[in-house]
């Protein structure tokens, strides 16, 4: 027996984001990403129930990463469930849906120190009580390779995309028919990315590429609505001309980033009164003009990483 597979956009308001989760419509419905503990009440059952179906009957629950923002709702969205849906996440991203002081752990690893903010520490901590709703021990972890079955003919593949955490992934939803395999490669929020935080380079390019080359996405589905280089948005579900398009325009970006960044360490961190200190030359040299200071604060997140890969080289270079 086949199905026909459809995947729904599912969105919930918090702040100035739109939160998208996907639904699966699967013989095992599948939700990918849960947004944060009032996303399954106020955004999935309603849209939901539109459809004909219950949140109740949801049997998977797919985490594409660790932030609060995707995984906030996970415990909720169990609990609506019966605990009987079964909750996946990458083996790395785990302690962030483990324990909440994973995301406050993370604020001090990374653009906490650049941020010069006393309060910025309890801040986080503050977010991750408001909108994370429970700690939990997932059912599966992963590292990529893996296949689930959704029941039926219908497959999700996991795909490790490291970069913007550790632990990122897509989900590649497949269709096996009269024995033969036929390849959907529909990326259910395949990339959390066009061009934003990007935490571990050069994995954050191998990801991309491997999303370009290998998995070749006829449609993809993105968790926050991004826009093309121009300025003119994307929706959250991409064909795939627009995701050949906004993977190659995510990756140009990067390479722009990267040459910002080196260019600046190479000349030597200085702490000024710049709001982009000590990564000011790379902002001029982007001709950015955002507020680095605004949660998630993207810039210094990207600018940390590449320090940490130049301090990385350094040290791997001092010991051989």
């Amino acid at each position: 027996m086949t199905h026909d597979v459809a995947v729904h956009p599912l969105v919930s308001p918090w702040g100035r984001f739109g939160l998208y989760s996907f639904y699966i419509d699967a013989p095992q419905p599948a939700i990918v990403d849960t947004g944060i503990a009032t996303s399954p009440a106020e955004g999935m059952a309603p849209a939901l129930k539109a459809l004909g179906r219950r949140i109740e009957d949801v049997r998977w629950i797919l985490l594409t990463h660790g932030h609060i923002d995707h995984v906030g709702g996970a415990y909720a969205l169990w609990e609506r469930t019966g605990r009987r849906a079964r909750v996946v996440i990458h083996e790395a991203d785990a302690p962030m849906l483990r324990s909440r002081r994973a995301h406050v752990e993370e604020y001090r690893a990374g653009r906490g120190p650049y941020l010069r903010d006393p309060e910025g520490e309890a801040k986080v901590a503050r977010a991750a009580d408001a909108v994370i709703s429970g700690e939990m021990e997932p059912t599966l972890l992963v590292r990529g390779g893996e296949t689930l079955s959704l029941g039926g003919d219908v497959t999700v593949s996991v795909h490790a995309i490291a970069g913007h955490t550790p632990g990122s992934v897509a989900y590649v939803l497949r269709r096996t028919a009269r024995g033969l395999r036929r390849r959907r490669r529909t990326g259910a929020r395949a990339a959390q990315r066009l061009p934003r935080l990007t935490r571990f380079r050069p994995a954050y390019r191998t990801g991309l590429e491997h999303l370009r080359d290998r998995v070749r996405p006829r449609r993809l589905y993105l968790g926050h609505p991004y826009r093309r280089a121009d300025g003119t948005p994307y929706g959250v579900e991409l064909d795939e001309a627009q995701a050949r398009e906004a993977i190659d325009q995510s990756l140009a970006a990067e390479d722009r980033v990267a040459a910002a960044a080196c260019r600046c360490l190479e000349a030597g961190l200085t702490e000024t009164d710049s709001p982009y200190s000590p990564f000011a030359p790379a902002a001029e040299a982007l001709g950015y003009t955002g507020d680095p200071t605004l949660e998630p604060s993207p810039f210094f997140t990207s600018m940390h990483a590449y320090r940490t890969r130049a301090r990385t080289r350094h040290t791997g270079a001092a010991q051989t």
